[in-house]
């Protein structure tokens, strides 16, 4: 492409019955967020994790909102989170009236360290949120061990890693409640959108009674407690339905751009870090996202400039939210997340990404690192 032509770091995908089922809906009238669409969308998407449920909603955020609130957490109550993370983890807390406690990242996989977790935990912790961060799952058994030994529940915040598997089993069928995002830029869409999985019967129930804004299944407005209208609507679950007849195909694609990533940067091994898969684990890829190495002669931000003066969109990694003003901390050290949050940046990924695009972009990584001096 060279640098005439924008490369996108993101770009959703239709190549399926989206517009059919989109059509579908506005001659039949269900638009809002009654009908069929809904309710296949969701057993689609339970039957891809391996769950018994799963409930739409707005969107990922609302998704964890709505699985603190499940759990009754409120005010003085401690949720242990990731502080390398989209904020949307910590703020789902905070809307609780409840406290994110943060945990620093492990260097391997940038996911949360399960030894950095118990020594957080007091009498006031209810729970875990666990983020797979880009794609690549988090080490869950010793978290499942921990949550066990003090009576917590554990979060998946699986937003980033639709298909992303963890000792053969799917994100968000691993801890008690799955949480799933379907903005424009994730592995499948609805524009804007969430999912919750859940194989508590219960959980399922108080989930659907709170997205529908509290009403009684069974007695049309009858209002037993205080809900949200944190509901999706059958137009983009008719889209959803149409992404997830197409899941595997988004999955192979993203597998595909990722192993041409890892092609192109073999050279590179002195100047780039490439993200790991572990051996336990299938990375879904929602994001290629490297570390910028000492030997690079650009810091990452200049590499964010140099890069899109070629065409080329990246984005910095998520700030950790100890540094950000509603959950700055001073006292307590992060020091992985700071380097890995410092060093990294995320590239074009996406299934519309060529392998001439890809050559391209990481020729321009290996130019700016090695010519530049700081």
């Amino acid at each position: 492409m060279g640098g005439t032509s924008k490369i996108p770091i993101a770009s959703p995908l239709f190549n399926g019955n989206e517009k059919r089922y989109l059509v579908d809906c506005i001659d039949t009238s269900w638009i809002s967020s009654n009908g069929k669409y809904v309710e296949e969308f969701e057993k689609k998407f339970a039957e891809f994790c391996g769950t018994k449920h799963a409930i739409t909603c707005a969107n990922g955020t609302v998704a964890l909102h709505l699985a603190l609130l499940a759990y009754g957490v409120g005010p003085g109550d401690e949720v242990i989170v990731p502080t390398l993370t989209y904020i949307a983890t910590a703020n789902a807390v905070t809307y609780c009236g409840a406290n994110p406690i943060l945990a620093d990242s492990e260097p391997e996989t940038w996911n949360m360290d399960p030894k950095r977790i118990e020594d957080k935990i007091t009498s006031k912790t209810k729970g875990i949120i666990v983020v797979h961060l880009f794609g690549h799952p988090v080490n869950m058994d010793p978290i499942l061990e921990l949550a066990k030994k003090y009576n917590l529940f554990v979060i998946e915040d699986a937003a980033e890693a639709h298909g992303a598997k963890y000792n053969h089993k799917m994100t968000g069928s691993i801890g008690n409640i799955g949480c799933f995002s379907f903005f424009g830029n994730k592995i499948i869409t609805t524009g804007e959108g969430g999912m919750i999985t859940t194989n508590d019967n219960e959980l399922n129930q108080k989930i659907r009674l709170l997205r529908g804004q509290g009403m009684d299944p069974d007695k049309r407005y009858w209002f037993p407690i205080v809900g949200y209208n944190y509901r999706m609507t059958n137009l983009q679950a008719a889209i959803g339905l149409a992404q997830m007849e197409n899941i595997a195909f988004h999955l192979t694609k993203r597998r595909e751009v990722a192993d041409l990533y890892f092609k192109y940067f073999q050279s590179l091994t002195d100047l780039i870090e490439v993200p790991v898969e572990k051996n336990w684990a299938v990375h879904s890829f929602w994001m290629f996202s490297i570390l910028l190495k000492d030997k690079a002669k650009v810091t990452r931000d200049e590499l964010i400039s140099l890069l899109d003066q070629d065409g080329i969109e990246t984005r910095p990694l998520f700030y950790p939210m100890h540094t950000l003003p509603p959950y700055k901390e001073t006292t307590n050290q992060y020091p992985v997340a700071e380097d890995i949050a410092s060093r990294g940046l995320s590239l074009p990924t996406h299934a519309l990404l060529t392998e001439e695009n890809i050559r391209f972009i990481v020729n321009q990584i290996h130019y700016h690192c090695r010519r530049t001096t700081k």
